[in-house]
């Protein structure tokens, strides 16, 4: 096991985003008696996945060994309840890493005083899939060493993104934390625009989600720009072109993302409170 990852490591909230975590953890070589899950319903996939692999399940916290990493992953709105439970696995030596949305380090740091490293981060939906994109915000008790298991951790879901200042995560959020949702309307749109131009219903949407599914991937693959890989696809004076002008013109795409995002950007602050 890479020094990177933790001895031991708790996981408080195996849901969706936890157990794709979990997934990755294990992925990437985390020896899974090492870690510790509570969840007061999890799911017979978890249940099974630890009795298989021998991860304690909902142990009582003083049988829990000195805990290097502590993952939190609940639903935010349960985090005032849980914190006095959540405080027992936390140890000077303990790096928090929280993945409550909305909740910052200052709210973190009031209902867990005995954290005092703590990192903040926002991963998306397709870390279910192994390609989300995570950011992640430390707080100032962080060390080097903390960072890197951190990095280790998070990118075994997909790429991470270290910002500067948590101020940043709201826009986050706004972007990647709700982009993949763009993305799915944007297949939805392409194919009713293409039932408009005379498809049948079901090869429009075979079209468009095949379309988005490759564009994706080629992103993926190619360090072209995304402005060089569109350039490369659009002939001068072709159909790409044609439509393109339509979706960069003044009145185009690129407004209305801007105010897609500014909406979603305006509706995360409100919820931080």
């Amino acid at each position: 096991m890479s020094r990177s990852l933790p001895q031991t490591l708790v996981l408080i909230g195996a849901g969706k985003m936890g157990g794709a975590m979990l997934e990755g953890w294990l992925r990437i070589g985390m020896d899974p008696t090492g870690i510790t899950l509570i969840d007061p319903k999890p799911s017979d996939e978890i249940a099974t996945l630890a009795a298989e692999k021998g991860m304690a399940l909902n142990p009582e916290s003083r049988s829990v060994p000195p805990t290097e990493v502590l993952v939190l992953a609940t639903k935010p709105q349960m985090l005032d309840t849980a914190a006095p439970s959540v405080q027992a696995f936390i140890q000077p030596q303990t790096l928090l890493i929280s993945i409550l949305a909305g909740k910052t380090l200052g709210d973190l740091s009031a209902r867990l005083p005995n954290a005092t490293a703590i990192i903040r981060a926002m991963p998306n939906l397709p870390a279910s899939v192994q390609r989300g994109v995570t950011a992640a915000a430390a707080g100032r008790g962080v060390s080097a060493d903390q960072r890197a298991m951190a990095n280790a951790l998070l990118g075994s879901i997909g790429k991470v993104e270290w910002l500067a200042t948590e101020d940043l995560i709201d826009a986050v959020t706004a972007v990647s934390g709700s982009g993949p949702a763009y993305v799915f309307h944007l297949v939805e749109c392409l194919a009713a625009a293409g039932v408009a131009a005379g498809l049948p219903a079901e090869t429009a949407e075979r079209l468009a989600r095949g379309t988005i599914e490759g564009a994706g991937e080629m992103l993926y693959q190619s360090p072209l720009s995304p402005a060089t890989l569109r350039q490369n696809v659009t002939s001068p004076a072709g159909t790409t072109a044609a439509a393109l002008e339509v979706l960069m013109a003044d009145n185009g795409l690129a407004p209305l993302m801007r105010r897609a995002v500014a909406a979603a950007k305006r509706r995360a602050e409100e919820l931080s409170g």
